[in-house]
């Protein structure tokens, strides 16, 4: 096995152009929210994605995967993944990318609580827990500040949405740790996860209204966006990273997506902006730096014998 490396500029470029395509992405799901029901937008989305990685891992000689004892494994990170984009499409639906962003990307902070009790090697350190603490302070501080003006249009249901998304991504990166689904590549735990979730999400639309809202042909590109750029393009380049970077140096770019979409958010959307909002964030990204610090190794010293 090669020794992975750190992150030279060919590793900063893709992250960066990574960060900056799932901070839009927010942005864009906003917009494609007023064409489609969320929820039917959201179904499309994973089947199409599918549909591009199974291209994919045909063009790469890759097989599906479907090995024994993965099965159940693999219908279940599909129903959590199902819930993540849930809870993210409502949040978007109900309130601002600047909320539903400082809430959702707080997802680091429960995969490091969970991580702490389901993996061997992954307890909280007490520099973890301040970061822990930093940004569970800024999601708290989030979903309890009702002031619109301040913290974005405040909807209850939104945030509790945006919860629900960042509890499902948690949910999904340790089923592909702790079931045997870590015995297989990348992208068949993408597949699966698509795979599952189209028909679910399809079916969970008949609930949630109408599919159409008021659809033009920019709705369809925004939605064309996620499903090729972002939920096959952009996981599949992160994979491709991950195999080839240390983690702990990718894991440090975690910060910049929802710095990037409360950003866009204000650009595109004219959310409202406020040093409150940018405190929450601040909170929020520290944490995750903090949490994804990787611990400092201990120097032997030579015995005074030596």
């Amino acid at each position: 096995m090669l020794e992975k490396r750190n992150l030279d500029s060919l590793g900063i470029s893709m992250l960066l152009v990574i960060s900056v395509g799932l901070g839009l992405n927010h942005v864009v799901i906003k917009l494609v929210n007023e064409g489609l029901q969320p929820v039917f937008a959201a179904g499309l989305r994973s089947v199409g994605a599918a549909i591009c990685v199974y291209i994919w891992m045909r063009m790469r000689g890759l097989r599906l995967d479907f090995q024994k004892g993965t099965i159940a494994a693999g219908f279940a990170i599909g129903v959590v993944f199902s819930l993540e984009f849930l809870g993210l499409f409502i949040a978007l639906d109900l309130t601002t990318v600047t909320r539903t962003s400082v809430i959702f990307y707080s997802m680091p902070v429960w995969t490091a609580i969970m991580a702490h009790f389901l993996l061997p090697g992954e307890r909280l350190t007490p520099l973890k827990t301040a970061g822990l603490a930093l940004a569970m302070g800024g999601v708290i501080w989030a979903i309890a500040d009702r002031d619109a003006g301040v913290a974005g249009t405040a909807n209850i249901w939104g945030d509790l949405a945006a919860l629900m998304g960042a509890l499902g991504w948690m949910g999904v990166a340790i089923l592909a740790r702790v079931t045997t689904l870590n015995r297989v590549s990348p992208e068949m735990q993408m597949f699966w996860q698509l795979l599952v979730s189209g028909p679910i999400l399809l079916v969970a639309s008949l609930f949630f209204g109408p599919f159409i809202r008021d659809i033009v042909p920019m709705h369809w590109l925004g939605l064309a966006y996620q499903t090729v750029l972002i939920a096959a393009a952009a996981f599949l380049a992160w994979f491709w990273l991950l195999n080839r970077y240390k983690a702990s140096a990718i894991a440090s770019f975690a910060f910049l997506t929802p710095i990037i979409s409360v950003g866009l958010g204000w650009l595109v959307l004219d959310e409202p902006m406020s040093a409150s909002i940018a405190l929450k964030l601040a909170l929020v990204a520290v944490g995750i730096v903090l949490i994804n610090r990787p611990p400092k190794r201990r120097v032997a010293r030579p015995h005074p014998a030596e």
